[in-house]
């Protein structure tokens, strides 16, 4: 979707509505407040994420989510005003017999605490496995051992634990271990079946 479709036929920008937020994918008019909320979120992300802080490197995130078929990026969006809490991305996208993708998110500052992240990420696994949204059968998702809250976040929607990878992504300078979860359509509804 590109900056200049963020919004469905009838004028909604959300693909999801809950009771405190809603999704919506992520355009490139979003810089400003996406960035100016990860500077102040910097400590909070440390040394877990790395978000982009300046407009540049905005530019070129949001390329790749907006433009690669194989990504898709949203925002959890507090209702009614609108304001940015946190952002999930669906990266490695896979079609065919596959159906699946991983998930990457992160709250901002202002947002931790008030159970706004785990509404947006359920609202973001019913969109990922609606045939009406994108259709997947599978998300996973790959966390290091040391981060609780985001070890809580997937346990706290359903995501169950299926192992362990050492050495599985280079973050922050090093080769870091990270623990896979996963949820399924059947863990949720019912079972998808490829186009």
């Amino acid at each position: 979707m590109s900056e200049s479709e963020p919004r469905s036929s009838s004028g909604d920008p959300y693909v999801a509505t809950g009771t405190h937020v809603a999704l919506r994918r992520l355009t490139y008019a979003d810089a400003a407040e996406f960035t100016a909320a990860a500077r102040r979120s910097k400590e909070l992300h440390r040394p877990w994420l790395f978000p982009p802080l300046t407009p540049d490197d905005f530019a070129g995130y949001a390329r790749r989510l907006i433009e690669d078929p194989a990504r898709a990026g949203f925002l959890v969006c507090e209702r009614p005003a609108g304001r940015i809490a946190g952002y999930i991305n669906i990266n490695n996208i896979v079609h065919g017999a596959f159906l699946c993708g991983a998930v990457g998110y992160g709250a901002f500052a202002h947002a931790v605490g008030r159970g706004l992240m785990g509404e947006g990420l359920r609202l973001l696994v019913a969109h990922a496995f609606a045939a009406s949204g994108l259709g997947l059968h599978r998300l996973e998702a790959n966390i290091q051992p040391g981060n609780t809250a985001s070890l809580g976040l997937v346990r706290s929607v359903g995501f169950r634990l299926e192992g362990y990878s050492p050495d599985f992504l280079y973050i922050d300078g090093a080769w870091r271990d990270h623990e896979r979860w996963a949820i399924t359509r059947e863990m949720t509804s019912g079972p998808a079946r490829p186009a």
